[in-house]
């Protein structure tokens, strides 16, 4: 499921938002995948949800990605990769976030590692890596998103655009509703509040004001 123009899928209406390119959901049967292709100046964050996910690119690296897990593919000046679901019984499913870099032709780099899922807002991806997260390399900042039935937060984006895209549960934001799927975009909100009518699980991303 694509959010934005991408593949067969194509609207010039809807090319991303702010530094923020795709972000899709796939479902991948088991044996399925994706055969070797190239990427160039992209930063590619992938969150595995259900299953594990198989990557092996031009860098050398062969890993597993299990549920719980992200990998952070900066392509830079290049890089080939293919993605598979090893298992022949067990569905995989994921989240692919492209962010557009302000660096171009860079080294590539590969990074993974597990992110807990806990309450709250979870920093997933940032400038400067704080709190643990990944360095990408965009003034962007991507998080995961938890909250209990009835709970509700506030959002701070100070000018940013906002990007959030429901993974599980309800809820809404700014009084609009999001369900699994649904993604909510803003370009001039100085905050969202947001209340989960169910136990709520997404991603969010704070991505720069101007492109």
């Amino acid at each position: 499921r694509h959010s934005f123009s991408f593949g067969h899928y194509y609207d010039p209406e809807w090319m991303g938002h702010s530094a923020l390119r795709v972000i899709n959901q796939d479902r991948v049967a088991p044996g399925g995948g994706f055969a070797t292709h190239p990427h160039a100046n992209m930063e590619i964050l992938t969150c595995v949800l259900q299953g594990t996910i198989e990557h092996k690119d031009s860098l050398g690296h062969a890993e597993q990605i299990p549920a719980g897990d992200f990998q952070l593919m900066s392509a830079g000046s290049g890089i080939r990769h293919s993605e598979y679901n090893p298992s022949q019984t067990e569905a995989l499913s994921l989240l692919q976030i492209w962010i557009e870099p302000n660096e171009h032709g860079t080294t590539p780099g590969y990074q993974q590692k597990k992110i807990e899922n806990k309450p709250g807002m979870t920093l997933v991806a940032s400038p400067d890596g704080e709190a643990g997260s990944f360095r990408i390399r965009q003034q962007a900042r991507v998080w995961r998103l938890q909250l209990a039935e009835g709970e509700t937060l506030e959002w701070a984006l100070q000018g940013r655009h906002g990007y959030l895209h429901m993974i599980s549960g309800e809820l809404t934001g700014n009084g609009l509703a999001a369900r699994p799927g649904d993604g909510l975009l803003s370009r001039d909100e100085s905050s969202w509040v947001l209340t989960a009518c169910r136990r709520s699980e997404e991603h969010t991303s704070e991505l720069q004001s101007q492109r």
